[in-house]
């Protein structure tokens, strides 16, 4: 992912805006363009599996072709529902989620259809901020009441 996102980047040096020297180099990509790209390619991975006879791999779905050196694969689901220490995860009970969200935050999604606690809880944040002439800010402390939703 690094290097294919590695993008050459060229800088002019002259007098007055000249470029009688060109200097070239290599710039490696940001963390959020590369997360961007993995993500991308968790999101279209494909399961495969192995075929003795032939000695590859083919999609487990037929109507797609076998995968190709650019796709990430995988064998079989993970779970990231359950606590495994053999493999680093933790699992989701007792994570927060979001009750309004469609997305992987969600409760729906994120707690795994075993469901979700709402615990209401009093916050403190600050509230009715003045600016004051020249240079400070004066808050007052309010408290609130939230819900937070966690998975069961």
């Amino acid at each position: 992912a690094v290097y294919r996102l590695t993008r050459v980047v060229c800088k002019c040096h002259g007098v007055s805006g000249s470029c009688s020297l060109r200097t070239c180099y290599q710039q490696l990509p940001t963390f959020r363009e590369i997360g961007a790209f993995l993500k991308e390619k968790y999101d279209s991975a494909i399961e495969v599996r192995y075929q003795r006879r032939l000695g590859q791999l083919r999609s487990r779905d037929r109507r797609f072709t076998g995968p190709t050196k650019d796709d990430l694969i995988y064998f079989e689901d993970s779970n990231f529902c359950e606590y495994n220490r053999r493999i680093g995860s933790f699992g989701t009970k007792g994570r927060q989620c979001n009750r309004t969200s469609h997305g992987p935050d969600g409760c729906g999604t994120m707690c795994c259809g075993r469901g979700y606690n709402t615990i209401r809880k009093v916050v403190q944040e600050k509230c009715n901020c003045k600016f004051i002439w020249c240079c400070s800010v004066q808050c007052q402390t309010c408290q609130k009441l939230v819900e937070i939703h966690i998975c069961k």
